[in-house]
């Protein structure tokens, strides 16, 4: 039996937990499809922006600058996969290069070029298509320049409308939540929030892997 000191300590820890999760959500919970003007649903278009993003999103380069060129892409009318293959290969490095994509632009104009093609003749240029077929990470890898990472970034993200994939806490989402003295289960740390707090979780978990300015900043509002 727990003395009642220990209850307390335990008491204590979850609320100063609960506090976190509050904090990280309310400061950087927006998830990066939100930040790249991406309003997601169970459609065609976002959720081929959400691929899009997430090609972009996986290379070695900052996420602001993969967001930025998210943002671009779509701003030279490169929305969907019909358009972005018809486009030309330099209208794609172009818009690339708009949103600071510089050091991998041609090689990922190629990328989003075939992908789309892949998403036409394989889909339809709908991906809810793949979503039907019950095998969404194969399918994903399938796609020039989506790998592992890129399947995680994706599915990270469109837990919000695929609910089935809930909840989606990888290895970079709780790296996140260890550093903040968080639970290293995504079961636990599910529970902490509601299920369409989910992907916002998600994406402020990474934030915090990703930063050490992210993790203090959050550590800070919390003990406030």
């Amino acid at each position: 039996m727990k003395s009642k000191s220990a209850g307390t300590r335990q008491a204590g820890r979850q609320d100063q937990q609960q506090a976190l999760v509050r904090e990280l959500l309310k400061r950087h919970g927006t998830t990066y499809a939100e930040e790249a003007g991406i309003t997601l649903r169970d459609t065609p278009q976002p959720l081929y922006q959400l691929l899009v993003l997430s090609l972009l999103l996986s290379a070695r380069i900052r996420a602001d600058i993969a967001v930025a060129s998210a943002r671009a892409l779509v701003k030279a009318g490169m929305k969907d996969p019909k358009r972005m293959l018809e486009a030309t290969w330099q209208q794609r490095v172009d818009a690339l290069g708009e949103g600071g994509y510089r050091r991998y632009d041609e090689r990922t104009a190629t990328q989003l070029g075939k992908g789309a093609e892949l998403v036409l003749d394989r889909w339809g240029g709908d991906l809810r298509k793949l979503h039907k077929s019950g095998d969404v990470e194969s399918g994903l890898r399938e796609v020039p320049g989506i790998g592992p990472m890129g399947v995680s970034i994706f599915l990270r993200e469109a837990q919000a409308v695929w609910s089935e994939y809930q909840p989606y806490l990888d290895d970079k989402a709780l790296q996140g939540a260890e550093r903040l003295g968080l639970p290293k289960s995504p079961q636990k740390l599910a529970g902490m929030v509601k299920k369409d707090q989910l992907a916002s979780l998600a994406a402020g978990l990474v934030r915090v892997a990703l930063s050490a300015d992210v993790s203090r900043d959050v550590w800070d509002a919390a003990r406030g």
